[in-house]
């Protein structure tokens, strides 16, 4: 099974239209495609199926539940599968099942420690601002951010408990819009508080997942990780912002084999 991987578009802002990849047996969205939804429009009758987790902008400037409910209705709309906290199994073309699980993956702020985590939070208020989003009424703060960021990790540790093969899949594929480990932190700003919104520690949940693909660092990565006898492969292959540069090392044809992860 080869997976086209996109994210971090930005199409409200970024001029870009994307084109299947040949060969995909199916497309990753990891989010951050376009904080307006409009972008996502361009994915519609997508010639494989397609698998959308939302990113952080997704969210921008409107209410956590109302967006989250939203969001749903429109992936039923376009014909993707939206992977909000939830998990789907598709079959390659040889018989072999992947299970796909998918989650937003928002910033705990404890990639430092706990010690850090003030600091980190009191980085993060920065970019919650700029994101302005609310739930529930309130704004949708750092301290907001992580508690939906453990729910996230608690779905995503029991589901990725039940292993990375089983009697009912032959390899599980993790999918976050937030990074899984400091591995992925950008190169340019290196590990300051600030990292701290866009990487989490998930490591120890690595050996439960063949690949983990993740998007909202503008930077590409493209890594293994072995622990406990298991390796992991962990990709980013977001776009980011043209007049920054960033898009120089994005490959929007990158086919990505889940049973040949280390190719």
């Amino acid at each position: 099974m080869k997976i086209q991987l996109l994210s971090d578009l930005h199409l409200e802002t970024e001029v870009y239209v994307p084109e299947p990849a040949p060969g995909a047996d199916l497309l990753v969205l990891a989010g951050d495609v376009d904080s307006s939804w409009r972008g996502l429009q361009l994915f519609r009758d997508w010639p494989v199926p397609v698998l959308f987790v939302p990113g952080n902008h997704e969210y921008d400037g409107r209410d956590f539940e109302l967006a989250r409910a939203g969001l749903h209705a429109l992936a039923a709309e376009l014909g993707f599968v939206l992977l909000d906290n939830a998990s789907c199994v598709r079959i390659d073309g040889l018989g072999r099942r992947v299970r796909f699980v998918g989650s937003t993956r928002w910033s705990d702020f404890d990639v430092f420690g706990a010690k850090e985590r003030a600091r980190a939070m009191r980085a993060a208020s920065y970019f919650q601002r700029v994101m302005a989003a609310t739930r529930d009424g309130l704004p949708f703060d750092a301290e907001a951010v992580r508690t939906e960021a453990l729910r996230c990790l608690d779905w995503l540790t029991q589901e990725l408990a039940l292993g990375e093969v089983s009697d009912a899949w032959d390899a599980t594929v993790a999918i976050t819009h937030f990074a899984p480990s400091l591995r992925s932190a950008d190169p340019r700003y290196g590990k300051q508080p600030g990292t701290a919104s866009f990487c989490n520690d998930d490591e120890a949940l690595f050996s439960h997942a063949r690949l983990w693909l993740h998007g909202h660092l503008h930077c590409q990565h493209n890594y293994l990780f072995e622990r406990d006898g298991a390796t992991t492969r962990v990709i980013c292959n977001a776009r980011g912002h043209l007049r920054k540069g960033e898009p120089a090392g994005f490959d929007p044809q990158m086919l990505i084999d889940v049973f040949n992860p280390t190719a």
